[in-house]
């Protein structure tokens, strides 16, 4: 997969089938749209683009309820590649972008960069200034431009259920149900951050944890225990009993708000590195509890359940 920027000298050197969106997670809702450009791009000799941006438009158009994000930008190119596509076309959202209109996207982005084919979006796809562009407009420019326009109802995933979307899967991520959302994602949710320091109260009871910080951009789960696994800067594995948020047997509700993973099995410094906490199962909410001991006793449950759901057994287990 190549990158290339909007605004920027970089152009595709074949016409392509695009699609566009924040493709904010790359879920399976995303997938079955790749797919279908992929096809298309197939069948009319043309190489597969998606259109995406350098951050979530809302961030722009709307910071005071910007969603928080499923995937940082690494991690979202990341997930792009491994569709297969032939391009991703990243183009900076600002407030120039924002204010210009639908027909000048088309112009100077579908047909300037990609000189696009066929175009294949949501149904109820909307873009430009105060959203004034449409699968309606598309359709009527690209019956002069050159390009057809495909419509797609949103899949749900099964019968009776709401669309999948970047939405749906941060409201069950807000709530701990990381397995729902997973399923959604096509594969467990990840949050990336660097190990820092904290007050070092897990390692005075007996369960050290990484104190991995997030950018605030970020969607973390719902305050909570869960089982998921510790990927170090290396690429090993770890399993994990993951915690979310604010220690309440000893700061209450004034607490920060912290991410900490116990990696079951290891000692060693983790300090300033890079980790990626991935969340498998949700194992309980947040609880205050009597005294350091009872809390120690639960965690040790939260552990034995934790080998218990990712079928680690034991110390050398595999």
């Amino acid at each position: 997969m190549e990158v290339l920027h909007y605004p920027g000298e970089s152009r595709a050197p074949v016409s392509c089938a695009v699609t566009i969106g924040a493709y904010d997670g790359v879920h399976t809702g995303h997938r079955l749209v790749i797919d279908r450009v992929k096809r298309v791009a197939a069948e009319q000799g043309l190489a597969s683009a998606v259109v995406t941006f350098d951050r979530h438009p809302a961030s722009v158009v709307r910071p005071e309820s910007a969603p928080k994000l499923l995937t940082d930008m690494e991690q979202k190119l990341e997930l792009l590649g491994r569709t297969g596509v032939d391009y991703v076309l990243l183009v900076r959202f600002d407030e120039e972008r924002a204010g210009e209109p639908a027909e000048r996207f088309v112009d100077e982005v579908l047909v300037g960069v990609l000189d696009a084919k066929a175009v294949v979006v949501g149904h109820d796809f909307h873009f430009g200034h105060d959203r004034t562009g449409s699968v309606t407009l598309l359709g009527e420019m690209g019956s002069r431009l050159g390009f057809d326009v495909t419509g797609l109802r949103l899949f749900s995933g099964g019968l009776g259920r709401a669309p999948i979307s970047s939405t749906r899967i941060r409201a069950l991520l807000a709530e701990g149900s990381v397995s729902e959302a997973a399923s959604l994602l096509g594969r467990p949710h990840q949050v990336r951050g660097v190990v820092s320091g904290g007050d070092k109260r897990g390692r005075e009871l007996g369960f050290p944890t990484a104190n991995v910080a997030a950018g605030d951009f970020i969607a973390v789960p719902g305050d909570g225990v869960y089982a998921g696994w510790y990927q170090r800067g290396d690429g090993v594995r770890l399993p994990s009993a993951i915690s979310v948020g604010r220690r309440p047997t000893y700061y209450e509700d004034h607490g920060q708000r912290l991410l900490e993973a116990h990696l079951l099995d290891f000692e060693g410094d983790l300090y300033g590195e890079p980790a990626r906490v991935e969340f498998v199962a949700h194992l309980r909410s947040q609880a205050r509890f009597e005294s350091s001991l009872a809390l120690i006793e639960q965690m040790q449950r939260d552990v034995v359940t934790t080998r218990e759901v990712l079928g680690r057994t034991g110390p050398g287990s595999t």
